[in-house]
């Protein structure tokens, strides 16, 4: 079996190396991969944006499955366009990756079919939005409508940051079109959740729930990146939590697409905050997140690629779902400076028994030395039968590996284990 798998960071290592367990695949592609990517799959520099030569290409190749990883061609509309030439995908249709494409959409659903979430207010004239700001409550969210690479939200404290993010967004255009929309919401205080999960428009199966650290520095200091490291499972998400997500905000979410003529099927990401008044929806992702993909699929004991063919036939209430009891930690090495500036081309040394290392921004060169080439570089996971154990063989791990430049937080998992010792 052929399988294609569309994307070039460490979320799509993890899914290429969870589907290269299937003892019928002969053939992993991956458009365009990376230098860390290649050693488990055959890289094509394809990048995932474009969307005519990734179909050109598997047909010629006959691919006998695609899975699209990342937002942009799911939400161009990449799963179509494969489907109309025949190949069987793992991911939503254009039509349903609206729900993570534009911010507006996915608030105004909710709004629609009681789905809970912030109270928020949309606007696409900046005098309006600017003078809503001198009258609403401070902390307040600010986020670009569309896609920004997960960097179109900001977090403003003070009424002047707010003008600014506005600002920002709608006149100076830092996220270009995205922004030409914005959507301005309370802010919610509590413990954050991610909450993947496989559906097939019908049935939902929620994934192991995970932490993301978003903030560059120990501490949760700094600025907020791509995610420093992940933990899973989340110790606030209790099973409590989890029957009350699944009666009064993941199925109503499968069924109010399913009314909307926008049946999802694939991953749908739920970002969670779990307050005083209960869960609550942050954001909704129409793909597997990153970092949090290489907590949760290493946890997952059965076959990840016979679960997306289950999902992409409608068949998932047939897929055998399982997920180990254990704990598991990933610590993202990145490149030191980054979010904003950092140097890239410095060579990476992994020596053999550090076996789950998720490689995101690395090349190969010339002579087949394995290169930094990205803000963030590695995510390295550990699994232990405790998140103490996960977390101090993620860190060992990590310690083995090196490259000039190397930074990583000291503190992935601290809060999840403080949270732990209060239970």
């Amino acid at each position: 079996m052929k399988v294609m798998v569309v994307g070039g960071g460490g979320r799509e290592h993890a899914i290429i190396k969870s589907i290269k367990k299937n003892p019928d695949v002969e053939k992993i592609y991956a458009l365009p991969g990376n230098g860390g990517i290649a050693r488990d799959a055959e890289c094509f520099d394809i990048g995932a944006k474009d969307l005519d030569a990734i179909t050109a290409f598997a047909k010629e190749k006959n691919v006998d499955f695609a899975v699209v990883a990342p937002d942009d061609p799911l939400v161009l509309g990449l799963v179509d366009m494969l489907k109309a030439e025949g190949i069987p995908c793992f991911g939503p249709s254009k039509a349903a990756a609206i729900i993570e494409g534009s911010k507006a959409f996915s608030k105004e659903l909710m709004k629609k079919y009681h789905i809970p979430t912030a109270q928020y207010e949309i606007f696409t004239d900046m005098d309006e939005a600017l003078a809503y700001v001198e009258k609403c409550a401070i902390p307040v969210v600010v986020k670009a409508d569309g896609l920004a690479l997960g960097k179109g939200v900001i977090i403003a404290e003070t009424r002047d940051q707010a003008k600014d993010a506005v600002t920002s967004m709608m006149k100076d255009k830092v996220f270009g079109d995205s922004g030409s929309r914005v959507v301005i919401e309370e802010f919610l205080t509590g413990p954050e959740v991610s909450v993947l999960s496989f559906t097939d428009g019908k049935t939902l199966i929620p994934m192991v729930s995970s932490m993301d650290h978003k903030r560059a520095h120990d501490g949760d200091e700094g600025l907020n990146t791509g995610g420093m490291g992940t933990i899973a499972p989340n110790p606030y998400y209790t099973d409590a939590i989890a029957e009350r997500c699944m009666k009064e905000i993941f199925m109503p979410t499968v069924e109010a697409m399913n009314k909307e003529g926008r049946s999802f099927s694939g991953c749908l990401y739920f970002g969670l905050m779990l307050t005083a008044d209960g869960p609550k929806v942050i954001e909704y992702n129409c793909r597997f997140g990153d970092p949090e993909t290489q907590v949760v699929l290493p946890l997952l004991e059965s076959d990840l690629l016979d679960i997306m063919i289950h999902v992409s036939k409608g068949t998932l209430s047939d897929a055998d779902v399982r997920f180990s009891k254990g704990s598991a930690c990933c610590v993202v090495m990145a490149s030191e400076g980054y979010p904003v500036k950092y140097e890239k081309g410095f060579e990476i040394s992994i020596p053999d028994e550090v076996s789950d290392v998720y490689v995101a921004g690395a090349k190969i060169s010339a002579d087949g030395k394995l290169l930094t080439n990205g803000g963030r570089v590695l995510g390295v996971t550990e699994k232990g039968a405790s998140l103490k154990e996960a977390i101090e063989k993620a860190y060992e791990s990590v310690k083995k590996i090196s490259f000039s430049n190397a930074f990583y937080r000291n503190d992935i998992g601290q809060r999840a284990l403080k949270a732990l010792e209060e239970k």
